[in-house]
């Protein structure tokens, strides 16, 4: 049996169900909602290779190493983008998120905060994971900014580690969370998406 089982998972509005074929003409709109796969540091599929994604998700989910999810919008059933848990390791009960992207639309708001409440209550409370761990280009300043918003520790920089998209040799920048640091960063992060957001 897989370590990460299908779920579906929902909260304020927003849905991770596992992801699926059924998904490939709503993940390439959301993609095109700020032609994200023209920025060199994300994994944000190109139009036409949306259905190749997909494949290589499912072959991944299939292999137990990766468990992708459409996030959609839980009232019209609108993709708004994916996430992942990757990198799973059942042994020592660690998995990693990421393969994250949303429409331009849905950045700055508070669906990749839900996202990663709802994956990391998940990933700490119903699988037992004892390590949540993240990775991103070290050019990915957002992304970056937004693991630490978090509250995960940086680990490191592996450097010379992954080919982006151009063919450029990338540094990776690792950080992680421990199951004994998750119930502060859950309070903060219910905290965040209580408190009146500024317009």
């Amino acid at each position: 049996m897989s370590f990460v089982q299908a779920v579906t998972l929902s909260d304020r509005g927003v849905e991770l169900v596992p992801l699926a074929f059924e998904h490939e003409a709503g993940l390439r709109a959301a993609a095109a909602d700020g032609e994200l796969w023209k920025l060199r540091i994300t994994s944000v599929p190109e139009p036409e290779q949306t259905k190749t994604y997909i494949e290589d998700a499912l072959k991944a989910r299939e292999a137990g190493h990766r468990f992708a999810f459409a996030v959609s919008d839980a009232a019209t059933g609108t993709v708004l983008g994916s996430s992942s848990y990757h990198d799973i390791l059942p042994a020592v009960k660690r998995v990693e998120i990421g393969y994250t992207w949303y429409a331009a639309r849905c950045q700055r708001t508070h669906v990749n905060t839900t996202c990663k409440l709802l994956m990391l209550t998940h990933a700490f409370e119903t699988l037992g994971c004892n390590v949540v761990g993240w990775r991103t280009d070290n050019f990915n300043h957002a992304s970056q900014r937004a693991i630490e918003r978090l509250g995960a520790r940086k680990d490191g920089v592996i450097r010379g580690h992954a080919l982006r998209r151009d063919g450029t040799i990338r540094d990776t920048v690792m950080y992680s969370l421990r199951s004994g640091e998750w119930p502060e960063v859950k309070a903060q992060l219910v905290y965040m998406l209580d408190k009146p957001r500024s317009s």
